[in-house]
């Protein structure tokens, strides 16, 4: 399980469908937001919609 709050931009970038843009996007919105509290939220990040939160669903935790 690789944990939202916690992952540095390589580990998001092993994750499937998250590439270095979007593992940007993933650091960017947690240091905006002060991190995640549910899985969920990754919606609201750029480059991330339904399909690909089903996919990192199971993979990620916070």
């Amino acid at each position: 399980m690789v944990n939202l709050n916690t992952a540095d931009q390589a580990l998001l970038e092993s994750l499937p469908e998250v590439g270095p843009v979007t593992a940007q996007a993933i650091l960017a919105w947690r240091e905006e937001h002060g991190g995640f509290t549910a899985v969920q939220e990754l919606l609201e990040v750029d480059g991330i919609g339904p399909a690909t939160l089903e996919t990192l669903a199971p993979l990620v935790t916070v």
